[in-house]
């Protein structure tokens, strides 16, 4: 039989595990863009709906539903964002991903569990944080119960070739 009618294997990371200090400056920058980003949609929300209703309309009126809302906003950003390239902004940016317990990229459900266990990880003084610290392979609470981890997904030494050996354009030019 041919080798073209194979199942596809998905790949596999076998990354260092990320570290707190990383980990926690990828939080922080998924804070402050659930933080723009809702404010930002909250007031073209405001202006549509004072336009269409002709009169001002104020969502900070109503402060239970815009943190209702605030709190779906949160969930949907992080678990689509894991679902579908196991990276957040944040993460991307700091060069971290999240795969599942054996390396293989993260299935919806464990990145739905993942962030519905996340405040768990606070509870009784931010406990389920230190078992990043305490666990060789760094995984917090969330991470357990999610059947996930967090690692370094950057190639580093490849990075590093690309750029002193230069594109192929910047050779032929």
């Amino acid at each position: 039989m041919s080798s073209d009618l194979a199942p596809a294997v998905a790949p596999l990371y076998v990354a260092r595990p990320a570290g707190i200090a990383t980990r926690f400056a990828a939080f922080v920058f998924d804070v402050i863009a659930i933080f723009i980003s809702f404010a930002l949609a909250g007031r073209v929300i405001e202006f549509v709906m004072s336009v269409l209703l002709r009169h001002q309309v104020r969502l900070a009126e109503a402060p239970t539903a815009s943190t209702v809302a605030l709190i779906v906003w949160a969930f949907v950003y992080c678990t689509v964002a894991l679902a579908s390239s196991g990276q957040t902004p944040g993460m991307a940016i700091l060069g971290v991903r999240v795969v599942d317990k054996d390396g293989r990229p993260l299935k919806t459900r464990h990145a739905v569990v993942r962030v519905l266990a996340f405040p768990l990880s606070f509870v009784v003084l931010g406990l389920g944080f230190v078992l990043i610290l305490l666990r060789r392979d760094r995984r917090a609470l969330h991470d357990l119960i999610g059947r996930s981890r967090v690692v370094y997904a950057w190639d580093v030494g490849a990075s590093r070739s690309r750029f002193i050996v230069g594109t192929r354009a910047n050779r032929q030019a």
